[in-house]
């Protein structure tokens, strides 16, 4: 959206700036985001009283009556119509709306993918790539389903035109991200898939990192980490959203795979991967997780080793099963349980990094911060490295120690 603004002569400013329009694109993924994404739309506002508010994304697509509550609020624009921001923003200042203020159209009847055009969110030596949306999984504490819609995958020709846009600026990294990316082709007629897309992506010229964003266990069999350890440019760090290491807790979750099936999928990659950094979320404090799950949960992880665990305490969503279940779980005993994970994800990174010491890695540096420059390895490892002009640069670099969170290395 930034970028089309930008297209049309627009310049972005910081949001606590004064400016003409504010777009405040929402969250609604807990009722903790849905407040949040309220109390930003009317921090904004107060900088300029005449600027034009703008309300996007997911909360809007389900709270659209709530929203309507909001004075201070201009428009109120979905997911589907994001793609017409500029001209909605462009009428409303020209008095060309008729005070209509609400664009909003129902994602669950969406069946194609919508194009923004050749828009791509980069970084400073990545970009950041979106090859569906939607999500079909319900799970019982999502709501994101009822705010995205049906999968929709983008076509193959699509992401690869926009890729070969990339390589023009000299960029050197892709992430490919999306909504629930192990679903990708599954709306097509064609019997297309993520490895199908992967591969076509590998051959692109001028690419040399291909990096997954979250991806669902279950896509994870031996035909498809056979495939994908063919091809040079996947960097070795799988993001796989376990969310609990309990059966019983992931059946109440409606979450498709048990631990066994999870553990295969580990241990295949591994086997292809040997250097692999594995990451994943957790969900402590779910209705009904007994001490004896989280126990489970607890020995299930260690068991696994994640490179680093993303932990969250179970927050209810008004309009998912979760929210009405009983045994909702004590405020406390979530701290209890959630500290306790941190620090087996703290001990697992400390030791995972302490592995590299001594040895050589390939590292894309990203920027400079102070006396160092930052950038990561294939498997996601920050280092930090003095040296001279190293931005946007793939270095092999002697590392020489190994702190919490990041490794330090010289040229």
């Amino acid at each position: 959206m930034a970028q089309e603004f930008i297209k049309e002569g627009y310049e972005v400013v910081n949001h606590e700036e004064v400016a003409d329009v504010y777009v405040v694109n929402t969250c609604t993924v807990t009722n903790i985001a849905d407040r949040k994404s309220r109390q930003m739309l009317r921090r904004v506002k107060e900088i300029n009283p005449k600027s034009i508010l703008v309300a996007c994304g997911c909360y809007v697509q389900v709270g659209e009556e709530e929203l309507k509550k909001i004075d201070e609020i201009d428009l109120i624009v979905g997911n589907n119509e994001k793609k017409d921001i500029v001209k909605i923003v462009e009428n409303k200042n020209k008095e060309m709306l008729n005070n209509e203020s609400v664009y909003i159209s129902d994602v669950m009847h969406q069946k194609d993918y919508i194009e923004f055009g050749p828009t791509t969110y980069t970084e400073k030596t990545r970009a950041v790539i979106k090859i569906q949306d939607g999500c079909d999984r319900f799970c019982s504490y999502c709501i994101i389903p009822y705010a995205r819609g049906r999968v929709r995958s983008r076509r193959i020709e699509n992401i690869i035109t926009e890729v070969e846009q990339i390589v023009e600026k000299g960029l050197q990294e892709i992430v490919i991200t999306g909504i629930h990316i192990a679903s990708y082709g599954k709306d097509f007629k064609e019997d297309i898939g993520l490895i199908d897309l992967l591969e076509k992506l590998n051959e692109v010229k001028g690419i040399k990192r291909i990096r997954l964003g979250s991806i669902e266990p279950k896509i994870i069999n031996q035909e498809f980490v056979d495939r994908l350890s063919k091809l040079e440019k996947i960097c070795d760090h799988f993001h796989l959203s376990l969310q609990s290491g309990c059966d019983e807790t992931l059946q109440r979750m409606n979450r498709r795979y048990t631990t066994e099936e999870f553990e295969n999928g580990t241990k295949l990659l591994r086997e292809k991967f040997p250097n692999a950094a594995l990451t994943t979320d957790i969900i402590v404090g779910f209705p009904g997780e007994t001490e004896e799950e989280f126990n489970k949960t607890y020995n299930f992880l260690e068991k696994i080793a994640f490179y680093k665990m993303h932990v969250f305490k179970y927050s209810q969503r008004k309009g998912t099963k979760a929210a009405i279940m009983p045994n909702q779980i004590d405020g406390k005993i979530k701290e209890e349980r959630s500290k306790k994970l941190i620090e087996l994800s703290n001990k697992n990174e400390g030791m995972y990094n302490s592995k590299y010491v001594g040895k050589e890695l390939d590292v894309l540096f990203e920027e400079k911060d102070g006396e160092y420059f930052k950038g990561h390895t294939t498997n996601y490892i920050e280092v930090h490295t003095k040296g001279e002009n190293l931005e946007n640069k793939m270095v092999k670099v002697a590392i020489v120690e190994g702190k919490q969170n990041y490794l330090i290395g010289v040229c």
